[in-house]
Formats: C-alpha cells, sequence, structure tokens
C-alpha cells in the first residue's frame, strides 16, 4: 500500500540551497540584510557609564517596551549571564516566601526544578512534569503558590498556547522563561510577574546579556521579603529592602557590551520596520507554516510536539517515524539523526539542526522571525534527501 504522504524514496539530491543555512536555535540567525556595518557606531573603548553610552542603554530599554508592548508600569533591565542570569536572578532573589509550583516539560524547565530543589534547598515545591512532546496538566497549578514555567519549551517544541489557565486572581508570582517566545508569540504581560529572555533568541542578537521584566507585584515582593541566603552581587535587585531602580534605567549591574547594545537596538529597529510585534509573530507563523506543510506530506517525520495547538513557531522540534528507522535501538537512531545532520551540513544547507543533547533523536529547526520563509522551502527537500541517503545505507 503506497503511503498517501510522499515517498521519501522518490526524492533526489536538490540543486537550490538556502541562502542562509544557520537554523540554529540559540544564538539564533541574523535578521535579513545584517551585516557589521550596523555596529559602526558603536560606543566602543567609552564607559558605558558615560552619558551617551546610558543613552543608548536606555534607548535599547525603550525600544524592548515598544516592540513587547510592555505596560508602562512594568520595569525592563538588561543584566547579565543571559536568559540563565536573568531566571537566576529572580528564583534566588524571590522565591521561599511561599511553595512553589515547578512546571517542566522540556531540558530547561528540568534545569530550574533541579536549581530550585537541589540549590536553593526549597522544601515546599510542588513538581508539575510531562514528557517531551507533551504539556503538563496545567489545571494543577495552584496560584496561592509562586509558579515557575517556560512559556515556550526550547528543546521540546512544545508551548502553551495562551495565558489564559493562568489566574488573574492570583496571590503567588508568576516567573516565566519566555526566551523563545518573546517577539514570535502572544505574551499576556497581566499575566505574568516576571519575564525573562535573552536577545540570542528571536532577535538573532549577541549572547552574554539578559532581559528581566518585573510587573508591580514582583517589586513588592522584592522590597517585602529577604531570602535567608546570602545573594552574590549579580543577584542583587535590593538594597536596605529598597529596589535598585538605576537597574531599570540604564544602569547595568556590570559591564555592558556596547557593540551587542548597538546590535539589539538594531534588530528591535527592524522589528518595528517590518510591522512591530504583529510583524514579527506573522513570519514566525509563516515559517511554520511552510514546515508544516511539508510534515503533513511527508511520510517519515512528525513533530515531536503531539497536540497541534502547542507546537512551537520557533524551535520547531521533529523526530522520524519511519517503520525501518524506528526498529532500531535509541542509539542507532540517535546515529542516523546525527548522520543526516552532519550531511546537510557539508552540503552548507543547514547548520546546527540536530536535537538538543537531552531531547528524544531528531531535528531541532529555528523558524523565528529573523528566518526567511523561502529558506525553509529550499531545506525540506534537502531533509528528504539526506534521509533517503542515510537509509539506503541502512
Amino acid at each position: 500500500m503506497i503511503d498517501q504522504k510522499t515517498n521519501a524514496a522518490n526524492a533526489v539530491k536538490p540543486t537550490t540551497i538556502p541562502n542562509n543555512p544557520n537554523f540554529s536555535s540559540g544564538p539564533c540567525s541574523k535578521r535579513p540584510g545584517w551585516s557589521t556595518d550596523i555596529l559602526a557606531g558603536a560606543l566602543v573603548g567609552r564607559s558605558h557609564r558615560a552619558k551617551p553610552a546610558k543613552a543608548r542603554i536606555q534607548k535599547t530599554i525603550d525600544l524592548t517596551r515598544e516592540l513587547l508592548q510592555v505596560p508602562s508600569d512594568y520595569l525592563i533591565g538588561i543584566v547579565p549571564a543571559s536568559d540563565t542570569g536573568a531566571m537566576e536572578m529572580a528564583l534566588w532573589s524571590l522565591l521561599g516566601e511561599r511553595g512553589v509550583d515547578m512546571l517542566a516539560w522540556e531540558s530547561f524547565g528540568s534545569g530550574w526544578v533541579t536549581d530550585v530543589i537541589k540549590q536553593l534547598r526549597l522544601e515546599n515545591v510542588n513538581r508539575i512534569e510531562a514528557p517531551y512532546g507533551e504539556l503538563p496538566d496545567l489545571t494543577k497549578v495552584n496560584f496561592n503558590n509562586d509558579v515557575v514555567f517556560t512559556w515556550n519549551g526550547t528543546t521540546s517544541g512544545v508551548r502553551v498556547p495562551n495565558g489564559t489557565w493562568i489566574d488573574a486572581n492570583r496571590t503567588g508570582l508568576t516567573i516565566c522563561d519566555a526566551t523563545s517566545a518573546v517577539f514570535a508569540q502572544d505574551i499576556d504581560f497581566s499575566k505574568l510577574d516576571v519575564t525573562t529572555f535573552s536577545w540570542q533568541k528571536v532577535l538573532g542578537g549577541e549572547a552574554q546579556h539578559g532581559i528581566i521584566i518585573l510587573s508591580p507585584r514582583a517589586v513588592q515582593r522584592l522590597e517585602s521579603y529577604t531570602p535567608d541566603r546570602p545573594l552574590p552581587k549579580i543577584f542583587r535587585l535590593t538594597k536596605g529592602n529598597k529596589l535598585i531602580s538605576g537597574i531599570f534605567a540604564a544602569a547595568t549591574i556590570n559591564t555592558v557590551s556596547m557593540l551587542c547594545i548597538e546590535d539589539a537596538i538594531d534588530a528591535m529597529q527592524w522589528g518595528l520596520s517590518i510591522g512591530g510585534l504583529e510583524g514579527m509573530q506573522k513570519r514566525a507563523n509563516d515559517n511554520f507554516a511552510a514546515i508544516n506543510t511539508w510534515v503533513e506530506k511527508t511520510s517519515w517525520v512528525e513533530f515531536l510536539a503531539k497536540n497541534p495547538e502547542q507546537r512551537s513557531n520557533t524551535s520547531v522540534c521533529l523526530i522520524i517515524t519511519d517503520e525501518k528507522v524506528s526498529s532500531l535501538s535509541a542509539n542507532e537512531q540517535a546515529a542516523f539523526a546525527k548522520r543526516m545532520v552532519a550531511r546537510l551540513d557539508a552540503e552548507n544547507v543547514a547548520y546546527d539542526i540536530g536535537a538538543y543533547r537531552d531531547a528524544p533523536s531528531g531535528f531541532r529547526i529555528w523558524a523565528g522571525s529573523t528566518i526567511e520563509v523561502s529558506d525553509l522551502e529550499k531545506l525540506t527537500p534537502w531533509l528528504n534527501w539526506a534521509f533517503e541517503v542515510e537509509k539506503s545505507a541502512l
């Protein structure tokens, strides 16, 4: 019986390659048309405390508010160590005042669970978890507790479809790692008290700088609760039980890269030029649609995310479902996928599209706003070709 989907064995080696083969899920591809020329005016060699430098840092904060449509009473700060640093800052500074619900369905969410239990050693912790490809039962969340979760599971391609499950009348705080969701997905800031991300994901910016966004409720917690643990300087958001307001007014905790500042400004100005938040979301949605169209007509591949409403439009994770490949051992399946990835890399077709090391074997293709849909349309025939070549060698 012939499968209704396209038989990958009919594929031939394509002749056209993507113009941009950078499909890494972090750091992600630069915006279309990017060049180092945009860095020409960067205030290198200047103190980041100097008035002109602080003005550029403040512009970065202002553009973040404008592009993401962050409420005016929320605070935005640039902090060290990428999204990880921003999340650790929130966890160490805020948790412990009450119980905590920890949600996890992929590697990074599981990492936050480990930090809270093994490093912070909090005792009143409720773990609500699900395997790769699924969301946990969100109805089990107790919003009298603080709630920690990722909006988009970067290593599983599973996202929360919206914020309707979050209690608007919660008494605890919601702390959200949104690094692979912001700029590409609808995020309701009224449902979030702490939001963190880095420029290296959907903006295609540079690494090592994190963004933390605080609601008035989060600020109130910071000024009313003192954790019973020492906090390193780079985690401290308060001094004398008062918020260090300078962090949210261009006075960064440590030295910020003025090259990275210029790069982030350029990326956000590009975002505004293509229609702002809605324009960036449309690009990511169109990119996902291109991959989805291919998956629907291809017999050997499927999304790792089982529920279509929960599939990420940025970090798209795919698994091989071909019967012959699926009959191999887990190690052999992983090796098969890695050979496909290496073959496409050697052809300069796609770089860095292997599944995350802790995830099921397969592929992770970045489809965020900086990717061109035409490049994804050129990539998919190559995936078919690589699959055919590798399967024929089994």
